[in-house]
């Protein structure tokens, strides 16, 4: 469950005591920063910023503001500093009951008619389960769709985890990286190029150029380099050979894409066309180089 001004995330508590907020299951740091007397007013700007960094270093994860203090100009300094640092807040909180959060999301839709439908990201199988079963006792709203990754080189969790979920729950997948950062393009095949987006956002994509210089990345390379071969026996691109891959498996809802051009949509889009393309023999191939089909009890891999 997000939660305003408690993010969660991985930083050091130090030796910061924290403390269940109650009855639920907020764990919030013994010691807390507030905004009643300073931001807004008498501080602003930078020394706001560097207080909740200074505070969230030793371990504080609890701010206080209120729209009544300096008739919002609080909420304003707190709310702009912690868009500046930019710190996590999207993940789920173990500690808060599953109820809680289907319930938050109920209130969402059915009581603020703020969405029609509500969905997970990268939740386990188990999660989505239990917020299922939670939901059906309580009569409350279920997820009805699940945002993961998947491409030809990250499947385990989708075609295997997830499986159950297709055939219990109808489950909706709307599936994000389908081209693995990139990689699957083709574009590294030779190297990372100048014009790219790892040789222009290094710092951001560091750990992934880490990994692709390995010896486990030069082995992906490597299969991408076939699965060219394969994309212009076909008669198009990699990208568009691997974006084919990933919407001819009936699991999947919906292929997020990226494109920073107008030509990357129009050639991303022409993927549609490799679809009936993808024979049985053709997924023979591809599987004979990917080498990473998961073991699964439940067949989920259906043709369109």
């Amino acid at each position: 469950m997000a939660s305003s001004l408690s993010p969660v995330s991985k930083f050091d508590p130090k030796n910061m005591e924290f403390r269940y907020l109650g009855p639920t299951g907020l764990k919030v740091s013994v010691f807390s920063l507030g905004g009643w007397m300073s931001y807004g007013k008498h501080v602003t700007g930078n020394p706001v910023k560097d207080c909740l960094q200074a505070a969230w270093d030793h371990g504080i994860n609890y701010f206080d503001t209120a729209e009544s203090y300096f008739k919002g100009e609080s909420e304003i300094a707190i709310g702009q500093a912690l868009r500046e640092l930019d710190w996590p807040r999207e993940e789920m909180d173990p500690n808060v009951p599953m109820r809680e959060v289907v319930e938050s999301f109920t209130q969402v839709i059915r009581n603020l008619n703020f969405a029609y439908y509500w969905g997970t990201s990268e939740w386990t199988a188990a999660q989505i389960q239990e917020a299922t079963a939670i939901a059906e006792k309580y009569n409350l709203i279920a997820p009805v769709v699940e945002q993961p990754q998947y491409n030809m080189f990250a499947r385990e969790r989708f075609e295997n985890e997830y499986a159950p979920l297709y055939s219990s729950f109808s489950y909706g997948t709307t599936i994000w990286s389908p081209l693995n950062y990139g990689i699957l393009t083709g574009k590294y095949n030779d190297g990372i190029p100048e014009d790219s987006r790892f040789a222009k956002e290094g710092d951001f994509f560091k750990d992934t150029i880490t990994r692709l210089r390995s010896p486990e990345g030069q082995e992906k390379i490597d299969k991408v380099k076939k699965l060219t071969t394969i994309a212009e026996r076909l008669g198009t691109t990699t990208a568009a050979l691997a974006l084919a891959w990933c919407a001819k498996n009936n699991n999947v809802t919906t292929v997020i894409l990226g494109a920073t051009k107008v030509e990357q949509v129009v050639e991303n889009c022409k993927a549609l066309e490799i679809i009936p393309k993808l024979t049985e023999e053709v997924l023979d191939e591809i599987e004979g180089i990917l080498q990473n089909k998961p073991e699964v009890k439940q067949q989920i891999w259906t043709q369109r």
